[in-house]
């Protein structure tokens, strides 16, 4: 039985991050760290732009590059970039002089080379980004939103990483084509220009105290290895593992089911219209461990959200949708990610005071629906604002309730009378979902029915001590696990802080 005194802000002891059980170190979210290097974004680029083998650059192009890259890291755990955009604006002329005549629309493939370095090593890794169908407008430009999974990296020895940026290639392909793999219309090679800045982000990576290690660090005793070119293994570029090499032993819990709602997270400002593409891959799998504390506002005391003893794991799919607009549309950039999880939490029991005087205690079942995750940003420069969110739908049910020591039958259905909306809020400080955070929320619990057995109606009573608005809800959700990859992230999951046990620093 657990009794706790009720979560004020000044007794929390992380800044709001957001959602419950949600994960990637191998996906298109954000990365390892806390908060984005310069990523205040999208940063923008002059380009040059050829076709054929020479690469002649003969147009001219911009390119915005939205990428929130984690400022810090710890050696031998994945860095993680995103989510990543990449825009590319040609002439409405250009454009359509590289295309066949009526062509209307296109699809594009984008495929950047991105330097990491450190140490006066360095690394390649290749970022591969696809745009939906875009339409060839009458004039103006014309603008090609990109976005997707991109690796992740693992660096050996502790210091500044830096990334940046030389030249990237586009496949223009026809939006009306079928088949798997549908011929390029045409290839440009793009080079940024040389009086650019190239570099976009540097990571902080630490030996895992959060401090530099004087001297220069020894390289880890396993080679990172991976799929990118490295003049030694200090610096490994990996890519997402495939599904069938996961080890089940670290997330005993099926993939989440169900189907995504994204009607809760911030919407773009009016404008253009925004494109919305599903994941290639279905998103990456993933589990972690997630404490809270709910507020019962009428009872002014609190129930613990999950198991301290056995708690259970969220299953994930990261990033399996996106949905994006360019900063050169009506209405400006906008970027969101959405990821799908279920969260099956063990009974809660609590005892409270009803009506301040009366000790009651009880069982609490949660009966979660499918929890949608959304974080990204709108806006540009100095303008731009970061969200994150998550929202599903609950139902409370009622049993084993003891009065004063008595127990009181409630029957076995005694619940709320409809599911209510759960939408916790991550504002602009959960840029992470590998490392977790502290995300809250606040509910309006239902009337109660079914409560009672024989003929006695207990629904008023329930109503009365429990139902009504201003129940705040604080969860800690620790890092994540990659079943696919537990070497590189945090398997087994790790168990994490329970809101509210240590004072605000």
């Amino acid at each position: 039985m657990h009794t706790q005194t009720p979560v004020t802000r000044a007794g929390r002891s992380v800044k709001v991050a957001s959602v419950a059980g949600l994960a990637l170190l191998a996906g298109l979210l954000s990365g390892g760290g806390s908060a984005a290097d310069e990523g205040a974004g999208p940063i923008s680029f002059a380009a040059g732009c050829g076709t054929g083998d020479s690469g002649e650059e003969s147009l001219a192009a911009t390119a915005a590059l939205s990428v929130d890259v984690p400022a810090a890291g710890e050696v031998g755990r994945p860095v993680q970039p995103g989510p990543v955009t990449l825009a590319l604006t040609l002439s409405h002329a250009d454009l359509v002089g590289l295309l066949p005549e009526g062509t209307e629309a296109v699809v594009s493939r984008a495929a950047l080379k991105v330097k990491v370095a450190q140490n006066g090593e360095s690394a390649d890794a290749s970022w591969e980004l696809t745009a939906p169908s875009t339409t060839l407008s009458a004039d103006g430009g014309v603008a090609l939103v990109h976005a997707g999974e991109v690796p992740y990296v693992t660096f050996g020895s502790s210091g500044e990483a830096d990334f940046s940026v030389d030249e990237f290639t586009i496949e223009l392909l026809s939006a009306a084509a079928t088949g798997d793999a549908p011929p390029a219309l045409a290839t440009l090679t793009c080079r940024l220009a040389e009086e650019g800045n190239k570099h976009f982000a540097t990571t902080r990576v630490t030996d895992g105290s959060g401090t530099d290690p004087s001297g220069s660090p020894e390289p880890p005793a396993t080679p990172a290895g991976g799929s990118g070119t490295a003049e030694r293994t200090d610096i490994a570029v990996e890519k997402p593992p495939a599904a069938e090499d996961e080890d089940p032993d670290f997330c005993p819990v099926d993939p989440p089911a169900g189907e995504m709602d994204a009607g809760e997270a911030t919407q773009p400002l009016p404008g253009g219209p925004v494109s919305e593409r599903d994941t290639p891959t279905g998103g990456t799998f993933s589990c972690a461990y997630a404490l809270g504390l709910a507020n019962v506002r009428k009872l002014n005391g609190a129930m613990i959200i999950n198991s301290l003893e056995k708690p259970a794991l969220i299953s994930v799919l990261a990033s399996k949708r996106s949905a994006s607009r360019s900063a050169q549309a009506e209405g400006g950039a906008y970027l969101r990610i959405d990821s799908l999880a279920n969260l099956d939490l063990p009974d809660a029991e609590s005892t409270f005071l009803t009506f301040g005087f009366q000790p009651v205690t009880a069982k609490v079942s949660f009966e979660n629906g499918p929890i949608t995750i959304s974080t990204g940003s709108y806006g540009t420069g100095a303008t731009r604002v970061s969200y994150s969110t998550a929202y599903f739908q609950q139902s409370l049910r009622l049993h084993d309730v003891e009065v004063n020591g008595t127990p009181l039958d409630v029957g076995s259905d005694c619940r709320t009378s409809k599911p209510f909306k759960v939408v916790l809020d991550g504002g602009a400080a959960y840029t992470n979902v590998a490392l977790g955070g502290v995300l809250e929320g606040e509910v309006d619990i239902p009337s109660f029915t079914g409560c009672g057995v024989g003929g006695e109606d207990l629904n008023p009573l329930f109503t009365a001590s429990i139902s009504g608005p201003g129940n705040r809800v604080f969860m800690n959700q620790a890092p994540t696990c990659i079943p696919a990859n537990p070497t590189r992230s945090y398997c087994p999951p790790p168990l994490p802080e329970l809101p509210g046990t240590k004072p605000t620093s």
